[in-house]
């Protein structure tokens, strides 16, 4: 379980866990809000809920590379705080796209644009408070610092999504922007005075040789983080229309239980191995996903739900030590950024046309797709295994932490 403690870089690890809670608290509740907005308010189909979601993913796939570089070379303050502005514009856009209700096409271009905003004010969030945590973190805690952060977000996400429910339907989709606006404001007051780590200096022999370390497990995490962008972007429609109510339930079972994972088995991937974790956890992940493809009744695809938030807890930090053990140690941000930015690539391509082919086959049918292209991570993870990362790499980088440290 996680423990920390009154030192001064625990309560920097505290502040850092609230910062990244605050911002995906407020990704959280536009989570069952949004699609029913863009499904049942304006009239579109799943096809552009799916774009609507994938715009998100895509723009942080592309702030992932450049959220990682500012967080390495201006260190990572510099980029908690750019992700921090770029919230505050998105909860604005939110607020501007409610007042074109009367031309949709209005309202879904500029709420195309929130999205856009948001996915990159996530990236630079995430990315800079991760680095910023690796940099404090002593040698043997990497998995169990990535899961804390990780856990931060999805508590956050699990909360949300009743939030968002509860001030859709009292006040519409503008509280959403409100929340958002002033959710962005408290996040800058939780880092506004916290002093940054210094940048390591950074040549560009590493960041080659990030891109080259970290492509394997980054491929690994794309097949596995498909079923998180089908539970984000199609659960709750999916619950909806099953008559499986509450339907935001659907998405907080899967972050309840992905944080119950992090709490109790979150240190599993520093003592048993990064990919052999992942390798574990994914499979339950697909078998969730496909349980909730079978499920006949409403309880059972709440289970199915848990199952595959229990799975996919996991699988990112694991595949994510990976990453880190393979990168140069001077280049934490950015092998973090490229890392996470195969997630936002799988789910930039794949969202729009998983909800496209949902048209075809119907909804519940990209569950099972989703479960089977998840497994497909599970022969890279077996790969990872047979080819560790050097022992000198590993050595330099428990070395940096630790000089950081």
């Amino acid at each position: 379980m996680f423990q920390l403690s009154n030192s001064p870089v625990d309560r920097t690890l505290l502040s850092l866990m609230a910062c990244v809670f605050a911002v995906f608290l407020v990704t959280g509740a536009a989570l069952p809000a949004l699609p029913l907005h863009i499904h049942g308010n304006l009239g579109f189909s799943t096809f552009t809920v799916g774009l609507v979601s994938g715009a998100q993913f895509a723009a942080a796939l592309l702030c992932r590379l450049w959220s990682g570089t500012i967080s390495d070379r201006r260190g990572p303050k510099s980029a908690v705080v750019t992700g921090v502005a770029l919230a505050a514009l998105a909860g604005l856009l939110y607020l501007a796209s409610t007042k074109g209700t009367g031309d949709r096409m209005v309202s879904i271009t500029i709420l195309l644009a929130a999205r856009v905003l948001l996915g990159g004010a996530e990236s630079f969030v995430m990315i800079g408070a991760q680095s910023w945590c690796l940099s404090l973190t002593s040698p043997g805690n990497v998995g169990k610092t990535i899961a804390r952060i990780g856990t931060a977000m999805f508590v956050a996400l699990a909360l949300g999504a009743p939030l968002g429910s509860f001030l859709y339907a009292s006040l519409g989709f503008a509280s959403i922007g409100w929340a958002t606006l002033v959710g962005a404001m408290a996040t800058w007051l939780l880092v506004a005075f916290i002093p940054s780590p210094r940048p390591v200096p950074q040549t560009r022999k590493a960041t080659n040789q990030v891109l080259k370390a970290v492509w394997i497990p980054g491929l690994a995490m794309a097949f596995s983080s498909l079923g998180y962008g089908i539970m984000t972007a199609f659960a709750v429609l999916l619950f909806q229309q099953q008559g499986w109510q509450p339907a935001w339930l659907s998405f907080t079972a899967f972050a309840v239980a992905l944080m119950v994972a992090r709490v109790f088995f979150g240190p599993l991937p520093d003592r048993l191995g990064g990919a052999r974790t992942a390798m574990i956890f994914v499979a339950i992940h697909s078998a969730g996903l496909a349980l909730i493809w079978l499920s006949p009744n409403a309880w059972l695809a709440f289970v199915g739900s848990a199952m595959a938030g229990f799975g996919y807890a996991l699988v990112y930090p694991g595949l994510g030590m990976e990453a880190v053990a393979r990168a140069p140690a001077e280049a934490r941000g950015l092998a973090m950024g490229v890392y996470t930015a195969f997630i936002d690539l799988a789910l930039g391509l794949f969202a729009p046309l998983l909800g496209l082919l949902a048209n075809v086959v119907g909804l519940e049918q990209i569950f099972l797709i989703t479960a089977l292209l998840a497994l497909c991570a599970v022969p890279i993870a077996a790969w990872l295994i047979s080819h560790p990362a050097g022992r000198s790499r590993q050595t330099s980088h428990c070395a940096a932490v630790g000089n950081n440290h």
